[in-house]
């Protein structure tokens, strides 16, 4: 680990946050919002300085997700949500319409290595699927853990930072990675399913899918309910342990993209079951966690999933580039009959994701082959780099606004009542709305791993663990501890740390002290 530069006393200048514009950064952990559970307001100016500038950090390489591969396919819906038509709960054509297969384009990817980093990479991976409805283009942008690190989007440039390399060094270090975890144990959850084999998929085929945030489902009248989605290989799930990633890294470190290509070229096409998770919109105070906490898992004992449609890849991209590479997805791009809800991690990446593909690709992104809507768009927008389409503007093409009395483009009628959910409260700086236990959901999916998936967790932590300063790792397992003891006993005995030394830590400050763990 590269020598630690001496840290300014605590409260001098030196040592304070600011913006770019020079203002002090009183609150760094949460966006602003219209009370606990409401949605972000547009005058989060400190978190769109943070996030507008994040999106900028690469050229022209995606900052994320570089590393990837792609394929066209085909979505069919059932027309139902488990035993129920799917009219119940949506009037999405796209979700309601049996027997309609609706063309898809989807990209898988790691999320922190560089556009050449190998595909064996520990790491979450990236399942974004763009659907080309009859009704313009639904992006459904998610991962294949069905949770994430963080809850609040003004988090996100921080987290990346920590998990990309040093930029002394320019190498990844375990000690930055988890120095940030240490101090944001909401990312227990998700450190303990990637550092288990569900943190290598053996390939793209083989993996699940998730939208990871929360998203509302709209019916006919206007009501919504909480959903999530997912996707399920019908190949069955496949992880590799860190042995046999290795063992493929060595020959091959684009594995994936060689499985996914040529499985489409053989015929052998892969497909995944589409299921939706439903609960009631609100806060849920029964649940021991709130709902559109993306840093946790629904119970799917409670909240089952339920079939909603099928998949189907058959068809590679004619250019890696120009498919691939300037795909643009973003997370706000929804159909009627889908909608936002309050998710604050889904409220950041809605601004970020469209943000990025304007600066990575372009202006005019949207006209190029890969991500035009295939129903066709009449717009009033014009000009911008690289412009060479015209979208269509009504009768009189001199009319390129709205509204006219004469000529031109008209609102679109609402395909049934708008959906207005009701947001009241002071806006301002909040943590979630109640008290989050980050510990037990953790414990709980500890202990429902068999037991060679434990044995490679605790392998894979305790390698990191003796790569991290003192005060990380007994802080670490101070964290594992309280998640459950036999994880915090294992990885403290693993890594030679001294486990009483741990438990004497205070809590973090500002963090309420975490439940007693369950025995071993």
């Amino acid at each position: 680990m590269a020598d630690q530069p001496e840290r300014p006393e605590s409260g001098s200048p030196e040592d304070t946050l600011t913006t770019r514009q020079g203002h002090p950064v009183h609150n760094n952990q949460a966006m602003r919002t219209v009370g606990q559970r409401g949605p972000a307001t547009l005058e989060n100016y400190q978190f769109i300085e943070k996030i507008t500038h994040f999106d900028r950090e690469r050229i022209p390489e995606r900052v994320v997700h570089a590393r990837g591969a792609a394929a066209h396919g085909w979505f069919e819906a059932y027309g139902r949500i488990g035993e129920e038509p799917a009219s119940t709960y949506t009037r999405a054509k796209v979700l309601t319409r049996a027997g309609i297969k609706t063309p898809v384009f989807v990209r898988f990817s790691t999320v922190i290595g560089g556009k050449d980093s190998p595909e064996t990479a520990r790491d979450p991976r990236g399942f974004a699927i763009k659907f080309y409805t009859e009704d313009g283009n639904w992006d459904l942008v998610g991962n294949n853990l069905k949770l994430f690190f963080i809850r609040d989007a003004i988090k996100f440039p921080d987290m990346v930072h920590a998990f990309k390399p040093d930029p002394v060094t320019n190498r990844q270090e375990a000690w930055r990675f988890y120095d940030f975890v240490a101090a944001n144990p909401e990312a227990l959850n998700m450190v303990t399913w990637v550092k288990s084999p569900w943190g290598i998929p053996a390939d793209y085929r083989h993996m699940t899918g998730s939208s990871v945030n929360t998203y509302r489902l709209v019916d006919g009248e206007g009501k919504a309910v909480l959903c999530k989605f997912s996707f399920t290989p019908k190949a069955g799930v496949r992880n590799l342990t860190s042995a046999q990633a290795a063992a493929i890294q060595a020959q091959d470190v684009g594995h994936a993209t060689r499985d996914l290509y040529e499985s489409i070229e053989r015929g052998d096409h892969p497909e995944w079951e589409m299921s939706v998770q439903i609960m009631e919109d609100g806060p849920h105070e029964e649940l021991d966690f709130d709902p559109l906490d993306a840093t946790r898992r629904w119970p799917e004992d409670r909240f089952p999933l339920r079939p909603i449609g099928r998949m189907v890849l058959d068809r590679n991209p004619d250019n890696v580039f120009a498919e691939s590479e300037q795909a643009a997805f973003g997370t706000g791009v929804l159909v009627d009959g889908i909608d936002f809800s309050d998710d604050k991690l889904l409220q950041g990446r809605t601004l970020s994701y469209s943000d990025t593909q304007r600066h990575r690709v372009g202006a005019n992104y949207l006209q190029l082959p890969i991500n035009r809507p295939r129903c066709g768009t009449r717009t009033n927008q014009r000009d911008g780099q690289m412009a060479y389409a015209v979208d269509r503007s009504g009768a009189n093409p001199h009319v390129n606004y709205e509204p006219s009395v004469v000529a031109g483009l008209h609102e679109a009628a609402a395909s049934g009542p708008e959906f207005r959910p009701h947001a009241e409260g002071a806006v301002g700086r909040y943590p979630f709305p109640r008290e989050q236990d980050d510990y037990r959901q953790v414990g709980e999916h500890y202990r429902l791993f068999e037991d060679w998936e434990r044995e490679e967790l605790i392998a894979n932590l305790v390698a990191d663990m003796k790569a991290c300063p003192e005060p990380i790792a007994l802080r670490m397992v101070w964290h594992f501890w309280h998640a459950d003891r036999d994880y915090g006993r294992r990885v403290a005995y693993g890594a030679g740390i001294d486990l009483e030394a741990a438990l004497k830590l205070p809590p973090l400050p500002g963090r309420p002290a975490p439940r007693e763990p369950q025995p071993a």
